[in-house]
């Protein structure tokens, strides 16, 4: 390949790299404004509302008890409904052992059984098999607009204060308002694995900060940027939806939530699709455990990916909604297509590289005059790019979250962060070859704590 080709595939290829890195920039200088100047606001009176915890539980006697016993006691004027998905372990047991004392029944603490072929389909079926019980169980008592049904993982914990702030004027005690999703936070965010190796504390001990980075910045950040094109959208853990909501899309079925792997972002499309507001608040916060394996992460992302992916079938009903603004509309659906532009960029960015190391291999001293006379410059914009969208959220975190001013210290989580979001390009093939091996199951993300797989795929 002659020194002009060489010069002509690098010039397209990094412009229109640069191209999707500085539309990314722009979007992130847009998103950071207003989560750096978010100020608290006022919580509200709980006791307007009745409350009811959803933990959905698959093999999860390494933490429910203490998440049961976490809830009833932070929570005592709330309802805690476990469902069982056909758990192989001692879940079950622990939750009836919970439930029932000297012979009295806890009758705030309810366990929700499945059994299989219905059960293990997926965390949207077990909220399902939730909602139908609660329906039967709450019947014509209450009005189903002060009824407020929150989602918590196994591991989950909710603030204290989560349901007052929640039932703030601008969250459900504003009528529209269907749903809201709340911060979450990392509970083991400074404590290492128990790892055999010294290298394998740090390592654990740092991605499990990163996780605490992406949620409390990055994802807080869109989220509250969201609020302006009415977008915002449900996660699986800390996630409070009005009763009235999910009777509105839950339909005769009883089935609020559907079949995606990403059914938390799911459920969000339909509220907005059905005319309702959703809300975000970073007052209030749940803790959840961060992944300390790399091999964990992966499967957990992949599954998330997957999720949006199949999330794409929705963009139609998105884009006709009478609902949703074209801003709003834009928005989601530019979400929807990161994890194609993930692949996307996987093939793109690298081939600046590639072919500037093919061609130095065949001319080196004529691609070396060619890098020192300003070919350098096109790789270090290239580099800056491509960095800054993601370097840029380790200070924020050290100052926003940390209230710390090691600015050394929050370049380098920024630095570590911008590694941590490149393994999103695996995820992304990972999530594709499921998608086209026609693998939809759902695949349980184990525990730190547990030793052995449980995972059914289909």
């Amino acid at each position: 390949m002659s020194d002009e080709s060489v010069q002509v595939v690098l010039g397209i290829t990094q412009a229109f790299a640069l191209m999707m890195s500085v539309a990314f920039l722009v979007y992130v200088a847009v998103i950071v404004v207003p989560f750096a100047r978010r100020k608290p606001r006022p919580s509200g009176d709980s006791s307007a509302f009745t409350w009811h915890f959803f933990v959905p539980c698959r093999d999860e006697e390494a933490v429910i008890g203490d998440t049961i016993r976490y809830l009833r006691s932070t929570f005592p004027q709330a309802h805690v409904w476990i469902v069982d998905d056909d758990s192989d372990d001692r879940t079950a047991e622990i939750v009836t052992g919970l439930r029932v004392r000297d012979s009295v029944a806890d009758p705030n603490l309810h366990m929700v059984r499945r059994r299989r072929p219905h059960a293990r389909t997926g965390k949207g079926d077990a909220l399902n098999a939730a909602y139908a019980q609660l329906v039967a169980f709450q019947g014509l008592r209450e009005d189903y607009d002060r009824v407020v049904v929150v989602v918590v993982d196994a591991d989950g914990r909710p603030a204290p204060d989560c349901l007052d702030v929640c039932s703030a004027g601008h969250l459900f005690g504003d009528p529209r308002v269907g749903a809201v999703q709340v911060d979450v936070w990392m509970s083991n965010r400074d404590t290492p694995p128990s790892s055999r190796s010294r290298l394998g504390r740090m390592f654990g001990l740092k991605l499990a900060q990163l996780q605490d980075l992406e949620f409390r910045t990055a994802i807080a950040a869109i989220q509250t940027s969201r609020r302006y094109t009415g977008t915002i959208s449900m996660g699986g853990n800390g996630q409070f939806t009005r009763m009235s909501a999910l009777a509105s899309i839950g339909g005769a079925e009883l089935e609020p939530w559907r079949g995606s792997l990403l059914e938390d972002f799911e459920l969000g499309v339909h509220l907005l699709i059905a005319g309702w507001r959703t809300e975000f608040t970073a007052d209030t916060h749940v803790s959840q455990e961060a992944l300390y394996s790399l091999r964990r992460f992966l499967t957990q992302r992949t599954r998330w990916g997957q999720g949006t992916m199949q999330c794409g079938r929705y963009l139609r009903r998105i884009w006709d909604s009478a609902h949703i603004s074209t801003f709003g509309a834009a928005e989601m659906m530019y979400y929807l297509a990161q994890p194609w532009l993930q692949l996307l960029g996987s093939l793109i960015y690298p081939i600046p590289f590639l072919v500037f190391l093919g061609a130095t291999v065949t001319d080196p001293s004529r691609m070396g005059a060619w890098f020192t006379d300003g070919g350098w410059i096109l790789f270090a914009i290239y580099g800056t790019f491509g960095l800054a969208p993601f370097v840029v959220w380790g200070p924020i975190y050290q100052w926003k979250c940390l209230r710390s001013k090691n600015f050394l210290r929050g370049l380098g989580m920024g630095l570590a962060y911008a590694l941590y979001i490149y393994t999103f390009y695996i995820t992304s093939w990972r999530a594709l070859a499921r998608l086209v091996r026609g693998r939809n199951g759902w695949t349980k993300t184990r525990r730190n704590t547990e030793r052995a797989a449980v995972a059914v795929d289909s």
